[in-house]
């Protein structure tokens, strides 16, 4: 299987991973400390677009943490610093959908002033726009982003792409503390009560997205498998961690072309599907975690009847993310942690211009 190290993973956790099994030995130490989004100095901001190529954008602004997330597919690729609406001309929270695009805007409210690649989001002046992040909100109501991001999510996004917009100091709520899963779906729907009403059953509904990009994530932390496609999930099922090879980390993985000789775990009757691996949050190639997908005792960790029906969404261009992190972030009154990126060179945070 070919090897090719990423530079980062968005992915949001509570706090350093614990074991998957008691013999596991600990993860080798980045060549970087762990940043969380706290700790991104104004005007810096984390893109990485390759880990979920194609789907539905869904963008989380967080007022109290002045940061947004991006999620692509349901899945996090992207996390900014931001500045929004001072006192006075607070930027109002809830659901929202990009209403216009433009990139060389001028506000009709204030003297003309720059708004560059601005993406609307109330008619009456609230927008996304590149601008000035002095480290707190300064702004008369708009979500300024860094001038090189919001161009990078300006030719990300669509109109009609939901924007969520949150506030745990004024209205406590989850959306505000993100995870590697996306809190809404693109339609600014939140995750099914099935996946956190049902934690012993498996359960599929291919009628939720009929058709779009399938992404999958593993979490061994939580011990759960979600299927998503465009952006909307559409399976969930427990998995027996215990019956997996033990390792640490995160590795993500692209289903290529080809086929092995050889059956698949997911389905006796059909050949094993070939995917390229990326290792990620430190690893190297000798530490990748396993083909889950290949792995014999996989039958033993999934439900068979689950097995089969994701057998069957599987096409080229699907991504698979394992990892020993939660996908799932609780409520702030549930754990009351900050949020942990992880992170390797500092060169890969950017500072707008």
């Amino acid at each position: 299987m070919r090897l090719i190290p990423l530079s980062l993973l968005l992915a949001t956790a509570l706090a350093a991973p614990l074991p998957l099994r008691a013999q596991a030995p600990a993860a080798a130490p980045t060549s970087a400390p762990v940043r969380g989004p706290t700790d991104l100095k104004p005007g810096e901001y984390l893109w990485h677009p390759e880990i979920s190529p194609t789907g539905p954008i869904v963008l989380v602004v967080s007022l109290d943490e002045q940061r947004a997330y991006v999620y692509r597919n349901g899945i996090a690729i992207g996390l900014s610093t931001i500045s929004s609406g001072k006192t006075g001309h607070e930027t109002p929270t809830g659901v929202f959908t990009i209403l216009q695009k433009d990139k060389d805007h001028r506000s009709n409210l204030y003297n003309s002033a720059p708004m560059p690649y601005m993406q609307r989001l109330t008619w009456d002046g609230i927008a996304l726009h590149g601008g000035a992040l002095p480290g707190h909100p300064a702004s008369h109501g708009c979500v300024r982003l860094p001038q090189a991001f919001a161009q990078k999510l300006f030719g990300a996004t669509q109109r009609g792409d939901t924007v969520v917009v949150a506030d745990t100091k004024s209205a406590p709520m989850t959306l505000a503390y993100p995870a590697v899963l996306a809190p809404v779906n693109a339609k600014g729907q939140a995750l099914p009560e099935a996946a956190e009403g049902s934690p012993d059953k498996a359960w599929w509904n291919d009628a939720a997205a009929p058709s779009g990009q399938v992404g999958i994530l593993v979490s061994l932390q939580d011990q759960r498998l979600y299927v998503l496609r465009d952006g909307v999930m559409i399976g969930e099922s427990p998995l027996k961690a215990a019956a997996l090879p033990a390792f640490q980390g995160t590795t993500l993985f692209v289903m290529g072309q080809g086929y092995a000789d050889v059956p698949s775990p997911l389905d006796a009757h059909q050949r094993l599907h070939q995917w390229t691996a990326y290792p990620l949050l430190g690893q190297d190639a000798a530490q990748a975690t396993p083909d889950l997908l290949a792995t014999p005792s996989l039958p033993m960790a999934l439900p068979a009847d689950f097995a089969r029906q994701l057998y069957q969404v599987l096409v080229p261009g699907t991504t698979l993310l394992v990892t020993s992190l939660p996908a799932v972030r609780p409520s702030a009154a549930e754990s009351g942690m900050q949020p942990v990126l992880e992170s390797e060179p500092p060169a890969t945070i950017h500072k707008g211009s």
